[in-house]
Order: structure tokens, then sequence, then C-alpha cells
């Protein structure tokens, strides 16, 4: 892995090299990367759609009457408690062994270790 992003830098610094006369790449931004990530909020994936639209076809099909559709309404409230149960333990390990940071603390690191703003 290390020899693979070794290789690319030189073929790179290449390409940007003055030495064979014009360089072939011209950057119209400086080769370095931000001290700053955009503050893009996370999105969240739908959960339990199959079992609305089944309780909503139910309704449909029965002129929107509670008593004839109970079971698919108590599917999609159990499927929201469990959903809803499943995020509340996943805010609490945010960060921690998913692998991603959010935006902000990604931010905060950039900032406190920033990258050099010389090309390569």
């Amino acid at each position: 892995m290390a020899s693979q992003s070794v290789q690319i830098q030189d073929k790179v610094r290449r390409l940007l090299s003055r030495s064979n006369g014009k360089p072939v790449l011209r950057p119209n931004r400086p080769l370095s990367l931000k001290d700053s990530v955009a503050n893009r909020k996370l999105t969240k994936e739908a959960t339990c759609v199959t079992e609305m639209s089944l309780m909503m076809a139910c309704w449909k099909q029965n002129n929107f009457v509670d008593d004839l559709c109970s079971s698919e309404v108590q599917s999609f409230f159990s499927c929201v408690k469990a959903a809803q149960a499943a995020l509340k333990t996943k805010t609490t390990a945010v960060g921690q062994d998913t692998g991603h940071l959010p935006p902000k603390q990604a931010t905060t690191l950039l900032k406190r270790f920033p990258n050099l703003r010389t090309e390569i």
C-alpha cells in the first residue's frame, strides 16, 4: 500500500516537473488538502418502509379502518420502536468504533494538525 502511494507521488511529480519543458498537468488549485471538512449532516437511512407501506395498503383496502389493520399497525410500531432503540445505541458509539468522524470533529483535528501548504 505504501509503495503504491509512492509510485503515485512519483508519477504526479514527473507530470508536474518542468525538466521536460512545460508541465503536463497544470492544476488550477494547489495540490494540498484543506484544513477543514464540509459541514454536511449525516444522512439517515429510512427504516420500517416496508411495514409502513403494508400498513397503508391495508388501510386503503379497508377504507382506513384501524380495527381491520391492527396487525399491520402493530408490526409497524414494533419496527419503529426497534429502530429507535438501535439509533439510541448507535449514537452513543459515534466516532468510537465506526471508523467515521463527524465533520465538526474532523475539522477540529485538521486545524490542530494542519497539512503542509506546499505542492508535491
